[in-house]
């Protein structure tokens, strides 16, 4: 059976096959009704009104790493996708997959991290199921979850009202999560190397509550990075993204490991940002909101809405121009 027929890991990368599964496979099955255009977080109705939901399920490898494990990813990985959904984090559930063999006390530490995480967000876990399979069906441990929030009022999130003009911000340093968790597999020791930014980001939304009219879009760019989020965004619309490679911000270990390995940041998740997209004269208010708070004290804006539909380009250091693509191949599979 040939590559082409069968799942491959580069699947599960955030890149091109990760798009092309879900275009061909899973939207022409599920995607006419709350899953249309693919949100992180899906607006279903009650009779009271909306509530916000949204499902993920965990695989990184290895479980833990530096600033933070599988059991505190979990938890804001899906607190999260409901807060740049434009929504308030409420319930949680937590499902485990165990491993035959699978140490008692990493169990604990893991379940005491989701619960401590879980309480910093202010979410309840609400429900939850476990299973254990035989040694070698599982690698450790997985978690999947789902997750329940309330909308926020004022948020109207739509990538069809982004303007040429807009600004494109981000909440902190790109790429240390994916850096965090490869060079943690691979036994790679950097002094003062990459540590994770997983966190929870619902307080940054909130902060973008007294502007929410002019917040046009929000993401937090997990597989694939920045270059992936940015170029999903505009693909088939009318408008690009134009990045400033000056104004990219970077951890010191983060950059350092990257170029150690010949990685591109931009192509490198992380667990902890906000991407946003805002109108130009909101700007500078989004970014004092988000440097108020400690998750945002290294928020920039990284660039520009602009005219030319469809494509992603990056300003570089040197002032020519260059394209950014969504990542081609394997990229970083397993960082969630």
């Amino acid at each position: 059976m040939t590559s082409s027929n069968t799942i491959q890991l580069s699947h599960g990368g955030g890149g091109v096959l990760s798009r092309n599964l879900i275009r061909d496979e899973i939207v022409p099955r599920f995607g006419a009704g709350p899953l249309r255009g693919l949100p992180d977080a899906a607006r279903v109705p009650f009779a009271a009104g909306e509530a916000i939901f949204t499902t993920d399920s965990y695989v990184v490898q290895p479980v833990e790493f530096p600033g933070g494990d599988i059991g505190s990813l979990a938890v804001h990985g899906t607190v999260n996708d409901i807060a740049v959904s434009g929504g308030r984090p409420r319930w949680l559930s937590l499902a485990l997959i165990l491993e035959e063999g699978l140490p008692l006390d990493l169990l604990r530490r893991i379940l005491d991290s989701a619960a401590a995480a879980a309480a910093a967000c202010g979410v309840t876990i609400a429900t939850g199921d476990t299973k254990v399979v035989a040694r070698g069906q599982c690698d450790r441990l997985y978690i999947n979850t789902a997750g329940l929030g309330e909308p926020l009022p004022g948020f109207c999130l739509d990538p069809d009202t982004l303007r040429p003009g807009d600004a494109v911000l981000v909440s902190g340093t790109l790429g240390d999560h994916g850096m965090a968790v490869l060079c943690a597999r691979q036994g790679i020791g950097i002094r003062n190397g990459p540590v994770s930014d997983s966190a929870p980001v619902h307080r940054l939304v909130t902060a973008l509550a007294p502007i929410a009219p002019q917040v046009r879009f929000l993401r937090d760019p997990t597989r694939g990075g920045v270059a992936a989020v940015t170029n999903e965004i505009v693909e088939g619309r009318p408008v690009g993204v134009r990045l400033r490679e000056a104004t990219l911000p970077f951890a010191p270990g983060t950059r350092a490991a990257a170029e150690l390995l010949g990685l591109d940041l931009l192509d490198v998740a992380c667990e902890g940002r906000v991407l946003a997209m805002v109108a130009a004269d909101a700007a500078d208010a989004a970014l004092a909101a988000w440097r108020a708070l400690p998750e945002g004290a290294q928020a920039a804006q990284i660039g520009v809405v602009d005219s030319r539909g469809g494509q992603v380009s990056l300003e570089t250091l040197m002032g020519g121009h260059r394209l950014v693509d969504v990542p081609q191949g394997e990229v970083l599979p397993r960082i969630c």
